[in-house]
């Protein structure tokens, strides 16, 4: 069974603009499909539609993996649209109705807008008969290489492309492997150190270094990302099940190949509810993906 990340995110057109898909055990944290690989689905399969129902224009790969000029739909045949730039989920927001299990997924996409420049639409990600999420996805062109006019990057100063000397991964022997699943296709690693309550008692700034096994980083696997952190609940001594109730996440520009460093910090930690903020950042120093998500905090 492949665990490469873009073989999770192939789908499969079965019309009218419903595509099939699976996430298997590789892609859970404890029992349940992880909710960044969920909405990185509903975001594939968003672009997926909006590239068929405009001829294939813009569209890159369907199924994840290396940009290109020539975009492949979801059935993986490649159409031809030289000189034209990539069609990508730029904004995806996802309110999470119940946790699925690994398997096979129904990914429904109703388009609300097709323009020049933005495009939006509607996702609904079931398994069975139950709508797990409902996503709203606006599409267009990221950023282009050149630089920002202004940017505050918390993650450059704190954290180094690449991970320290004896940064652990998760894997067999890990305190986290029988939770974070991702870790069979994704190398993640994890500072458990700013992850523990702070002597100061002020809030968690956890720190990760991640990248998908055996190929490449894109957009999809950078949005998955957004929520790979384990919740910021930890600083607190909260560590049970802590369910993402919405999240909204920002694609700022395509990711360089390497590590993605992945900063999670909080607002605030109420008694119910509490608020998580991702930063993702590339090899080459640049903001790739912005989250935010509110969820509830655990009972213990």
């Amino acid at each position: 069974m492949s665990v490469l990340f873009s073989e999770a995110m192939r789908l499969q057109s079965a019309g009218d603009g419903v595509y099939d898909g699976a996430l298997d055990e590789h892609w859970t944290i404890g029992p349940k499909v992880h909710g960044g690989a969920m909405l990185a689905l509903c975001a594939n399969a968003a672009r997926a539609e909006i590239g068929r129902s405009s001829g294939g224009l813009g569209a890159p790969p369907a199924c994840g993996g290396e940009r290109s000029d020539r975009g492949v739909d979801s059935g993986g045949q490649e159409r031809s649209d030289p000189g034209v730039e990539s069609v990508e989920p730029i904004a995806v927001s996802g309110n999470f109705l119940w946790a699925p299990d690994p398997g096979a997924l129904r990914v429904l996409t109703t388009v609300r807008k097709r323009g020049r420049r933005i495009s939006l639409v509607d996702v609904e990600l079931m398994q069975g008969d139950r709508v797990a999420v409902r996503a709203a996805i606006t599409l267009g062109v990221p950023e282009h290489d050149a630089p920002p006019l202004l940017s505050t990057n918390p993650v450059v100063p704190l954290m180094t492309p690449e991970p320290p000397p004896g940064l652990e991964p998760i894997g067999p022997g890990h305190r986290m492997a029988d939770i974070v699943h991702l870790a069979h296709g994704c190398d993640i690693r994890p500072s458990l150190t700013t992850m523990a309550p702070r002597s100061d008692g002020g809030p968690p700034v956890i720190e990760y270094w991640v990248r998908p096994r055996g190929e490449a980083p894109d957009v999809l696997f950078a949005l998955l990302c957004g929520d790979v952190s384990a919740p910021v609940t930890f600083g607190v001594n909260r560590f049970g099940w802590a369910p993402t109730v919405q999240l909204t996440a920002f694609l700022r520009a395509r990711p360089a190949d390497g590590w993605l460093r992945v900063l999670c910090t909080t607002t605030q930690i109420g008694q119910e509810w509490f608020d998580e903020d991702h930063v993702v950042v590339d090899s080459a120093g640049r903001i790739v993906v912005q989250t935010r998500q509110l969820a509830l905090v655990p009972t213990s």
